[in-house]
């Protein structure tokens, strides 16, 4: 099945084809989390299965809209898809838009809605082997300076947060 999500084509909000809007580079919407736990941060590293950025370090989840899907329903679906993680509390924190180069010829140029929550101790990811091949909690200062000193291994979107959006998301001075 053809995975549609929404796209600017000709100004308008439409359904794209969701491999199509990345060959192309199309603007599209989606949705990015960030759980926390006091001042660490989850990242999730892509399984090698997935059809960019395998291997890479991300933040704790991201993914499209459905057509029609709300970005808070998405961001939940995702969490449980890939993590296992149904009823965490999300709060919306704020939409950016970025374009970016994701090796083999694709492009994300994303409209992203993000979300924070807290996940409470004693909780945890039980990863989606097909999305996920591993998780950590960092400190978020010790990822800064990660991915500031070694980009190569985290993926484009994460590195464009950090350095741009960090203020926002984390609500650091």
């Amino acid at each position: 099945m053809t995975e549609m999500i929404p796209a600017w084509v000709n100004g308008e909000l439409t359904p794209v084809e969701k491999l199509e809007a990345h060959v192309k580079g199309i603007r599209h919407k989606a949705i990015s989390v960030f759980l926390m736990r006091s001042d660490k941060v989850l990242l999730q590293r892509r399984a090698m299965g997935k059809y960019h950025t395998p291997g890479l370090w991300a933040n704790t989840c991201c993914t499209h809209p459905h057509w029609g899907e709300a970005a808070l329903d998405c961001a939940t679906r995702r969490l449980g898809q890939e993590l296992g993680l149904d009823d965490v509390a999300l709060r919306f924190r704020d939409t950016v838009e970025y374009r970016a180069d994701v090796g083999g010829g694709l492009i994300e140029h994303e409209v992203v809605d993000i979300f924070v929550g807290e996940l409470a101790h004693g909780r945890e990811p039980i990863p989606n082997p097909d999305e996920v091949m591993d998780t950590i909690w960092t400190p978020l200062q010790d990822l800064i300076e990660d991915v500031a000193a070694k980009p190569a291994g985290f993926t484009p979107w994460l590195q464009i947060y950090l350095r741009d959006h960090a203020g926002v998301i984390f609500q650091t001075a």
